[in-house]
């Protein structure tokens, strides 16, 4: 019923988030931790389209916020769902453009700020061909701040008038790690890699076409490095089942993360649960970002390059075009075309632990360097609200 409007009524000052999926969610934690220390009298509630991204604001925030499903895109149930919970603002995260959730908080006077936004050349096109229900959703947004100048000029080729714009940077770039997470990270290293004796690497958010490629790349891993092992995690859950026969199919040992108990003796380890991808990463000595190898567009490898780990790519990274030219021009991450390159990398890093340190540390330069995206978007949204 809450994708047709019908949500519990709010009593109390609200912020509205949204955020789509897992990808957006995660990048808006930092932003709902700060607004709740800026707004401790508002409440925030998250809408999440997906049930993936809806566990994960639960799993992230709990009873904090309050989690609901975004309404259909017709009128008549976004009315109802503004009408209910009756925000003072609505910030959707990157770019969820529905003409009709724009246009009614604009008739109730709801300030709609798009944050850490992105535009594609491949997604302005699209949008350009409703060139006139661009320019109207344009109209009804308060403030666009983007993660750099090119996007900016894309939603301004779109209708966006020029001082509706604010270049921001990309809160991806502020993800804090918080004590209990490193530690949790740092004996899990210890104990998979028996003491630095087991070489381990993490495929993360892998789509379908990779895990072959994945699975083939560390059976020549080990014809070097025979002890390696792999932390394989699959974007999609619906793929979990499919993925652990296919690993195992490989003739190696697979456990599942969701059998909680890990043995001494593993070969792959498939992250079959959820909520976890953070630290598995930093469990790792390095890490291949998935939906790369296939032309999805790659995933956030900053998750990675935070815990001074060096990163992999395949080539297909327009989704996080810029920071990746960041990260491969720190000489923090590299590209890979396909499984013996990815190997043949792997191989060299576990042949030469101070290069794959030094690496890994240029990758968490990055991340440290650009941080402060969070404080104009706060900035922003101080000067839009109510």
């Amino acid at each position: 019923m809450q994708r047709f409007g019908s949500v519990p009524k709010n009593h109390q000052p609200c912020i509205w988030v949204h955020a789509v999926s897992v990808g957006e969610t995660i990048a808006a934690a930092p932003l709902v931790k700060a607004l709740q220390q800026r707004y401790p009298n508002h409440r925030l509630c998250i809408t999440n389209t997906t049930a993936t991204g809806a566990e994960r604001t639960r799993a992230l925030f709990g009873e904090d916020v309050i989690q609901l499903y975004n309404p259909y895109d017709l009128g008549i149930f976004v009315s109802r769902f503004l009408t209910r919970i009756q925000p003072s603002i609505c910030i959707v995260m990157e770019t969820e453009l529905w003409p009709n959730m724009l246009h009614h908080c604009r008739q109730h006077n709801i300030p709609v700020i798009i944050a850490n936004a992105r535009l594609s050349a491949k997604s302005a096109r699209g949008y350009q061909k409703v060139a006139k229900l661009s320019r109207l959703m344009m109209q009804d947004v308060t403030t666009v701040a983007v993660q750099n100048s090119q996007d900016g000029e894309r939603f301004v080729a779109l209708g966006l008038d020029r001082e509706k714009l604010s270049t921001t940077g990309s809160i991806k770039f502020d993800l804090e790690l918080n004590p209990d997470t490193q530690q949790h990270a740092k004996s899990n290293h210890h104990h998979w890699t028996n003491d630095n004796q087991n070489p381990l690497w993490i495929a993360a958010s892998t789509h379908k076409g990779e895990d072959e490629i994945i699975l083939l790349a560390h059976q020549r891993l080990r014809q070097r490095h025979p002890r390696a092992r792999l932390i394989l995690v699959p974007r999609h859950p619906e793929r979990f089942d499919n993925i652990y026969h296919l690993a195992c199919d490989s003739g190696l040992k697979v456990i599942r993360r969701s059998a909680k108990t890990v043995p001494a003796d593993w070969d792959i380890m498939l992250g079959d649960t959820m909520g976890e991808l953070l630290y598995l990463l930093g469990s790792a000595d390095a890490a291949f970002i998935g939906g790369s190898l296939v032309p999805n567009g790659g995933h956030n490898m900053l998750e990675a390059a935070i815990w001074q780990i060096p990163v992999l790519s395949g080539p297909h990274l327009f989704n996080f075009q810029e920071i990746s030219d960041m990260l491969i021009a720190a000489g923090g991450m590299k590209v890979v075309d396909d499984g013996k390159s990815l190997a043949d990398q792997l191989s060299d890093w576990f042949d030469d632990a101070d290069q794959r340190q030094k690496q890994g540390l240029c990758a968490s330069r990055v991340v440290e360097a650009n941080r402060g995206a969070l404080n104009k978007l706060l900035a922003c949204i101080d000067r839009a609200m109510p």
